[in-house]
């Protein structure tokens, strides 16, 4: 049953989240969690479907002249080597959980408090890269140890600090889960917490979605207000996790 839902939600998923340049992964992750799938593969199962995602993302947007290296480049220096370092962790399942309790808080806070971007700050370029290095390392280990690649951080951080535009923040977060998502995927791969029956379908799915949303995302798209749809889903999640964690 479940392995017959799941690939149409994540093909809304994907859709929904590559409009706006992200991968997906706190919804693929809170679904999987409401509905029992294993804590050891649930991360390399989202780290996955994240990959596949941002890889139409990534594309769709740099293809339209919104990516920027010099923008996206000073986070990966640090976010990637912490997505390989919590992606070589073996968290137990008590721990995964309370991250990702942690983690989907952070996301509902994101999209229902920090959704309209009306206010933004001026940094110094000393506390530029200070912010640069320590927002790369967070969400660097989150994908590594979670599956949440941080985009739905990163982006309107982005924005919010006067760093890029709407589009330019998209490209960043796309390229940003994309490259965090593959290097914190082949830490956990190596692992072996990974199910290729499981994933396939999955991947099928938010490849067709992925592709459809960024391309519609990258030229005219909005999806905000359906991310706070989605943003149900998520606190839901909060709500059963919560509850098997007390």
């Amino acid at each position: 049953m479940i392995e017959n839902i799941l690939p149409i939600l994540f093909f809304i998923i994907a859709f929904i989240y590559s409009s706006a340049g992200l991968g997906g992964a706190s919804s693929y992750t809170a679904i999987m969690a409401i509905m029992g799938i294993s804590y050891q593969i649930i991360p390399t199962t989202s780290l996955a479907l994240n990959i596949v995602v941002t890889f139409f993302g990534t594309i769709n947007y740099w293809r339209n002249g919104y990516g920027k290296i010099k923008l996206v480049g000073p986070f990966l220096i640090t976010s990637i080597p912490m997505a390989y370092i919590a992606g070589s962790l073996n968290l137990n399942e008590l721990m995964f959980q309370t991250a990702l309790l942690v983690t989907l808080i952070l996301v509902v806070i994101r999209i229902y408090f920090f959704d309209t971007f009306t206010f933004s700050f001026q940094l110094s370029p000393i506390r530029k890269w200070i912010f640069i290095i320590l927002l790369g390392s967070i969400l660097g280990f989150s994908a590594g140890a979670i599956g949440i690649g941080g985009g739905i951080y990163l982006v309107p951080l982005i924005i919010i600090f006067g760093l890029g535009s709407e589009k330019e923040a998209a490209a960043a977060g796309a390229t940003f889960i994309f490259m965090n998502s593959l290097v914190g995927f082949i830490a956990r791969f190596k692992s072996g917490t990974f199910d290729l029956d499981f994933i396939l379908p999955l991947i099928c799915s938010v490849a067709i979605g992925g592709f459809l949303g960024s391309y519609y995302g990258s030229k005219k798209y909005d999806a905000k207000t359906i991310q706070k749809v989605m943003g149900g889903i998520i606190i839901i999640a909060i709500i059963l996790l919560t509850q098997k964690i007390l």
